[in-house]
């Protein structure tokens, strides 16, 4: 068996997440349903990051182990042909050593969330934005997002439901750009850490906006995580703004990148 690398970009609004789940679609048993149509009975495929319902992903990762020698680019091809008309493309296929782990080699995840400001509802951008009503102060949001950079205990703002053995964490990097739009401004805030708690990064960000709708001053951030409650923490933002970024490794996996 030879091991390789995908990157893989999807829409995740028609998915109830990565993880093959029965009954219901997923963007693992998509992926799988494709490469047993190149190779039957092959082992499941494991992914960095295990996105929740209505989470996209723009560089996912993951890996697979294939009975043929396949030429990388043919093997993205192939699976791209058999993954329509689901929301899922492979951006890109790579040979990967044996001990090569989507999950547990990876030393980075990155994560985007974006936030559009507009009064008229999104058609474009519709399930692919968190969209609100109101302007958001980001110079507010970018000091209250530095109380949480750094190595924390992070039980405020994680789900109850995390299975993660400890809540403590090290986030490397939270930065907030705006870009304007149309009619209004989106907001994106970038999140960098080695690994994320469940819902992490949406408690940051509905947090984050309460700061920059002037609901709270940013020192109330500082507060919610001294607290280590998952009661002091805001509301959690919606699905459909997040992305899984990138994802990184000791060295470069894929020729782009």
């Amino acid at each position: 068996m030879a091991r390789y690398a995908l990157k893989i970009e999807y829409h995740g609004g028609p998915f109830s997440g990565w993880q093959r789940q029965k009954d219901r679609p997923s963007v693992q048993a998509a992926v799988e349903a494709a490469l047993a149509r190149l190779e039957p009975d092959l082992p499941s495929i494991a992914a960095a990051g295990r996105t929740d319902a209505g989470v996209h992903a723009r560089a996912q990762v993951a890996h697979c182990d294939l009975s043929r020698d396949w030429d990388p680019f043919r093997l993205s091809e192939a699976l791209n042909y058999h993954l329509r008309p689901h929301p899922v493309a492979i951006l890109s296929a790579a040979r990967v050593a044996g001990d090569f782990h989507a999950r547990f080699s990876a030393t980075e995840r990155r994560y985007l969330f974006r936030v559009l400001f507009r009064r008229a509802p999104a058609t474009h951008e519709a399930g692919l934005v968190w969209q609100i009503g109101h302007a958001l102060d980001r110079d507010a949001m970018a000091r209250a997002a530095g109380y949480l950079v750094g190595h924390h205990d992070f039980t405020t703002f994680r789900s109850t439901m995390c299975q993660a053995a400890s809540p403590v964490k090290t986030l490397d990097a939270l930065e907030i750009t705006t870009h304007p739009v149309p009619h209004g401004c989106e907001y994106r805030f970038h999140v960098r850490a080695r690994s994320f708690l469940h819902n992490q990064v949406r408690s940051f960000v509905g947090t984050l906006e309460r700061v920059g709708a002037g609901s709270w001053p940013p020192e109330q951030v500082a507060e919610a995580l001294a607290a280590r409650d998952r009661a002091a923490c805001g509301p959690v933002a919606p699905p459909q703004g997040l992305y899984l970024d990138g994802v990184g490794y000791p060295e470069p996996v894929f020729d782009d990148g």
